[in-house]
């Protein structure tokens, strides 16, 4: 049997930047917003029709919201669906570490 081999490039930890989406640090974020989103709504053991409720969505804008349909959302809007599941909201905004450009993260 034949092997290929197959050339491995690291990545740069945003997988649209990778994938040269403009605005990527932006949908990084909003990934990241919406993962935070649907972890809330697992850990709480909330169908998708009483997240829609809480959210002010309709239960198949919550399913394309958590399959990764987010283009269309704002990251003011997924901040204020978080505020909706009952999180506090903190914007924080710090110095960069020495010759770093200012980056965009979400920690929880």
């Amino acid at each position: 049997m034949k092997t290929k081999k197959v050339k491995i490039e690291r990545g740069s930890g945003n997988v649209f930047a990778d994938l040269e989406y403009p605005d990527a640090e932006v949908h990084l974020l909003k990934a990241e917003l919406v993962t935070r989103i649907d972890q809330i709504i697992r850990q709480r053991g909330l169908k998708q029709v009483e997240a829609a409720k809480l959210l002010g969505l309709s239960q198949p804008d919550v399913s394309r919201l958590l399959r990764g349909s987010f283009r269309e959302y704002s990251v003011e809007r997924l901040l204020r669906l978080l505020t909706a599941l009952g999180r506090n909201v903190e914007i924080v905004i710090r110095e960069p570490r020495p010759q770093q450009l200012g980056q965009l993260s979400v920690r929880a």
